[in-house]
């Protein structure tokens, strides 16, 4: 069967049970924003970025949009060996997605812990609905030479065998294939501080630790409580050879590194005892604010505060949060500012959630409150349907779009800035 209209626009993929993937040109892609589907614009759409896997849905039916019904419907055709089934887009890091992937899915057992972005076939090649959110291409995998990155980090790993740090890290290069481990070890960029094994948050997307009925962990957590000494060591290998380098607390592959947060402090106040150039950044949930005032009189150069949403009911919904409060990560964000700290927001971008006007608009008035430096637009690594009924969403809003969303957002605050990654904020002096 063929269409037209179907040729000027990408078409539905699906696959079987064998694994093998394949378009259907009577039908076309469709994508969804929260419980909605939709077809994105052609503008929206890019080709599929490099370094980018394609997941099968487990359990699926694939949406499309039927050109001829006009109408959205099940592609629920029987194959030779079972039913078709979803795929899904896990794009390479520095791209956000502005549609989810549309699907129908009976199972309640929650999917793997990684973003399911629409996908589509179109002049020879897979589409998707996004946009580069970073120039930055630290973490592009043509950057990558994956026997150079085994030498250094082997030779790393003999040179500081009593460094128990560097040895994770070692695991999280070469076992987890960890882009920002593998930079460390290759010597550029950014280079990853794990230092919390415990959490004070219960984050229904946790990587690291999930507990029995939850999707799989991607990754295993830290086991044990890095020195001062190990944190600096490690740190400052880094900071020295690195211009403009940035080293960073709280890791996918730990918890809450605010735990640790006299540690953090002696580890910071050694590494400025030594070296005063680049950047020391802490990922955090920001459920501590006067350990984050303490660590910005160390020297600690920025901080990056995850949310889900701004909306109080769907932060503690998801965070599930243990002896702190919504309120505390404001102040939190409120006490960095004016300790000078540059602040980053790790928004987790989920289509038809993060864009409502009602989410827009309280964003926009925490930013005027309390000032904000930078958005990292980071797709929500977990199952849309299983995210949305355990914070019980219930959309009754059009939702903006993502790229609508950044582009009111770039012309309300025309000093901030949208990214992937944290950049360095001290330029070195040598």
């Amino acid at each position: 069967m063929t269409n037209k209209k179907s040729s000027n626009y990408p078409s539905l993929v699906y696959a079987n049970s064998s694994g093998e993937i394949f378009d259907y040109p009577g039908l076309d892609m469709a994508g969804r924003r929260g419980r909605s589907f939709f077809q994105p614009d052609v503008e929206d759409l890019i080709p599929l970025p490099e370094g980018s896997e394609l997941f099968i849905i487990p359990e699926s039916s694939p949406i499309a949009w039927d050109p001829f019904q006009e109408d959205f419907v099940v592609f629920d055709t029987e194959l030779p060996d079972g039913q078709a089934l979803a795929v899904a887009a896990f794009m390479a890091p520095a791209y956000t997605q502005t549609a989810l992937a549309a699907y129908r899915r009976e199972s309640q057992e929650p999917l793997p812990l990684f973003a399911y972005t629409a996908v589509g076939w179109w002049k020879g090649r897979f589409w998707v609905p996004a946009f580069r959110s970073d120039r930055d291409k630290r973490q592009d995998i043509k950057g990558f030479r994956q026997e150079e990155v085994i030498r250094k980090t082997r030779a790393t790993l003999k040179k500081f065998r009593k460094n128990r740090l560097i040895q994770h890290l070692g695991k999280c290069s070469l076992t987890y294939g960890c882009p920002a481990a593998k930079n460390f070890f290759l010597g550029r960029y950014e280079a990853p501080l794990p230092s919390s094994p415990v959490c004070n948050a219960r984050c229904l997307g946790c990587l690291s630790y999930q507990p029995e009925g939850g999707p799989p962990s991607t990754q295993e957590r830290i086991t044990f409580t890095p020195s001062a000494k190990e944190l600096s060591e490690t740190a400052l290998l880094h900071l020295k050879r690195v211009k403009n380098g940035v080293v960073s607390f709280g890791q996918g592959c730990e918890g809450e590194p605010l735990m640790q947060a006299e540690l953090l402090e002696a580890t910071v106040a050694l590494i400025r005892k030594e070296h005063r150039d680049g950047t020391v950044n802490l990922n955090t949930n920001a459920s501590r604010p006067k350990a984050i005032e303490a660590l910005a009189r160390k020297g600690l150069d920025s901080i990056r505060i995850s949310m889900n949403s701004v909306d109080p009911r769907f932060y503690d919904a998801y965070y599930r949060p243990k002896g702190y409060r919504y309120q505390d990560v404001l102040e939190s964000w409120q006490v960095a500012k004016a300790e000078g700290l540059h602040v980053s927001l790790n928004l987790f971008v989920m289509p038809g959630l993060t864009d409502l006007p009602s989410h827009f608009d309280r964003l926009c008035g925490l930013i005027d409150r309390y000032g904000l430096d930078l958005i990292q637009l980071r797709n929500h690594n977990i199952d849309p349907d299983w995210y949305m009924d355990s914070i019980g969403f219930d959309n009754n809003q059009e939702p903006l779009g993502i790229r609508t969303m950044v582009k009111e957002l770039k012309k309300r605050f025309p000093l901030l800035k949208f990214g992937y990654f944290n950049p360095p904020v001290k330029k070195d002096k040598r």
